[in-house]
């Protein structure tokens, strides 16, 4: 794989639907009065991150960060590391800016475009520390599971933007998600569970329960952590 092509199938398929919905008057200001704040567009071609947040820091990387609920959590519990999130859905980048804007934080950027060309085109080789994958859409009919972001090809590509090893964080409340997840990262030769071969992880204190796993455990959910170096 290069540095800045992800497979043409990567690029083809989408991992997402934008049900995009109506943003409030508050998340449509957002991007009027903040993204110039904490936006990043989208150009394709590498981005200086340490210029982008003045400093040179660890850079974490959550891919689908939902309401951003977590994200602004970490950011604020976190301030020695910088943060970077990718969300596709509108409503979700606003409120997130609304939040990072009412403590004026200064460690996060965000993208309001697809993570795999963000990975493939804007964060160059060596670049990451860790990276998030929390409940992404599971796309549970059969017919839809090459859909799902966490496949050979994509792990392959977040690889190669990780520093020497970096944390890879996957979470999933949906139980045949996680059994895929854990088969194709133990197979994945440029991962090594961080715990043992074969092993799920405790919930780590960094991954907060937000609102959206609560009603998923209030349904009787299970919830699944994967943790991976990269090797």
């Amino acid at each position: 794989m290069t540095d800045h092509d992800a497979p043409e199938h990567l690029r083809r398929i989408r991992s997402f639907v934008l049900r995009e919905g109506r943003m409030t008057p508050a998340q449509q200001r957002a991007f009027d009065e903040h993204w110039s704040r904490f936006g990043i567009d989208y150009t394709g071609s590498a981005q200086d991150y340490a210029a982008r947040f003045g400093r040179q820091a660890p850079l974490v990387l959550e891919i689908g960060f939902g309401n951003g609920e977590a994200l602004a959590w970490a950011s604020e519990h976190d301030p020695a590391r910088d943060y970077l999130g990718v969300e596709v859905h509108g409503p979700g980048v606003g409120r997130l800016m609304n939040a990072l804007a009412a403590r004026e934080a200064r460690n996060v950027r965000l993208y309001k475009h697809d993570a795999v060309e963000v990975l493939a085109h804007e964060i160059a080789p060596g670049t990451l520390t860790e990276a998030r994958i929390w409940f992404p859409d599971p796309w549970h009919k059969k017919r839809h599971n090459k859909r799902r972001i966490i496949q050979p090809d994509f792990v392959a590509l977040l690889a190669s933007r990780m520093a020497p090893d970096g944390l890879l964080h996957l979470a999933t409340d949906w139980q045949p998600y996680a059994e895929h997840m854990l088969e194709t990262m133990e197979a994945a030769p440029d991962w090594r569970n961080a715990l043992a071969p074969g092993q799920y992880a405790e919930k780590p204190d960094w991954r907060i329960e937000t609102h959206f796993e609560r009603r998923g455990l209030k349904l009787g959910h299970g919830v699944w952590d994967l943790l991976y170096r990269r090797t």
